[in-house]
């Protein structure tokens, strides 16, 4: 697969035009869809991550022979502009999208709070969005007709890690009301969701709380934290802050020599806390939305194995670490808008929001079922630990491939 052509053009610089590949095939049309996605700022990182999932998905059904409309082929292709990881910044530049570009489907952009701040901009103009990066649930609260989620919403993330610690105090003869918990999470949406679903899970088992904190602002240092919980000692400790807050986490955890039986945090793939840290990141337990591993599969990516191998093959900087699970759903969204477009036999965006509405299907990514609210209803979470540096899927049970490491110290 070509590497992905830039083209860049106004004098503001914002606007950016990928392509999966310079030359269409012949005999199919354009189909243009639109994304304010994060290439620069705190989100960068994830941002770019998203956009390859796009961009491979978009090579992919090309080659399977594109998006068939009735009697006519589509070849999907992306306006994407910088959203430089605000808020403001994306909802302005959706609205330009919609309104000079004359974008009719939206892509999401990267992140709970950007996706927040651009959603009230499609629903206003009645733009269908599939996005892969929010899983707030606050999303899904607002009676949002367009907006569509293929990723399982964020209170899900990291609260089996809290049935895991209950599980581990019973094993060894204590209760599961014994087990102190630490929570470290961003001020932001996705984050607080993550600390709500843990504190609902702790309080269902009697365990305390004893530190419950949120993260600064730039997710650079949270060593003042981390003094705490050397000083009050829990059994697991909870950190979500992105990308950044990752490797923030592993690296201070590993320099102050923080000992905790069990820590779970998010976006280790995204942050490659292996390549990074290496063996200061073995037996944390991370979240995510999808493994290579897992027996999904389809009829374009194949396997959830083939893709991870395949995405690789045309991403080489990808190749000495795992693909993120941002990636493997941003692909997923992509195929999604194509089942649909096909399913609805028309490009009427009316015809294609029901279509997304009525969405069953079954992905690498897993299965996908959007609720009357427009998240994902039909695919669970899996929390992965890293084990010598690999990363091996250890609960829920159902889909476990190896024991749990613990306690990590």
């Amino acid at each position: 697969m070509k590497k992905l052509k830039m083209v860049s053009w106004l004098a503001s610089g914002l606007l950016l035009l990928f392509s999966a590949n310079s030359a269409m095939a012949q005999d199919c049309e354009d189909l243009i869809l639109g994304s304010a996605i994060s290439l620069t700022g705190k989100y960068a990182t994830n941002g770019v991550h998203a956009m390859n999932g796009y961009e491979f998905a978009i090579q992919k059904i090309k080659e399977a022979g594109g998006v068939k409309i009735g009697d006519k082929c589509y070849n999907f292709s992306v306006i994407y502009y910088d959203d430089e990881s605000k808020g403001d910044r994306g909802a302005t530049l959706a609205e330009r999208l919609i309104n000079q570009d004359e974008v009719q489907y939206m892509l999401g952009p990267y992140s709970s709070g950007l996706t927040k701040a651009i959603a009230p901009v499609t629903e206003k103009y009645q733009i269908p969005m599939v996005e892969a990066e929010g899983a707030s649930r606050s999303l899904f609260n607002k009676g949002y007709r367009y907006l569509f989620a293929v990723l399982s919403t964020s209170e899900q993330y990291l609260a089996s890690a809290i049935t895991l610690a209950a599980e581990k105090s019973m094993e060894s003869g204590s209760t599961p009301d014994a087990v102190k918990v630490a929570v470290a999470v961003e001020n932001d949406p996705f984050s607080l969701d993550i600390r709500a679903g843990v504190l609902e899970d702790a309080a269902k088992y009697d365990m305390k709380v004893v530190i419950d904190e949120q993260l600064p602002r730039d997710l650079s240092d949270m060593s003042a934290i981390l003094t705490k919980v050397k000083l009050v000692k829990p059994d697991v400790l909870v950190v979500s802050g992105h990308s950044k807050g990752a490797a923030t986490a592993v690296r201070q955890i590993e320099e102050q020599n923080v000992k905790v039986p069990m820590i779970a945090i998010t976006h280790c793939e995204a942050a490659d806390v292996v390549g990074n840290f290496g063996a200061a990141a073995n037996d944390i337990l991370c979240s995510t939305q999808w493994a290579e591993t897992l027996t999904y599969d389809d009829e374009i990516f194949g396997t959830a194995a083939e893709y991870e191998l395949e995405f690789k093959a045309a991403y080489p900087e990808y190749a000495d670490r795992k693909v993120p699970y941002q990636t493997a759903q941003a692909s997923a969204a992509v195929y999604v808008f194509k089942d649909a477009f096909e399913r609805a036999g028309t490009l009427d965006k009316e015809a294609v929001r029901d279509a997304i509405a009525e969405t069953d299907l079954s992905t690498f990514y897993g299965q996908i079922k959007f609720s009357e609210a427009g998240n994902n209803i039909a695919k669970p979470m899996v929390l992965r630990q890293i084990q010598d540096g690999e990363y091996n899927v250890v609960a829920p049970s159902a889909f476990a491939s190896h024991a749990l490491n613990w306690p990590r110290n």
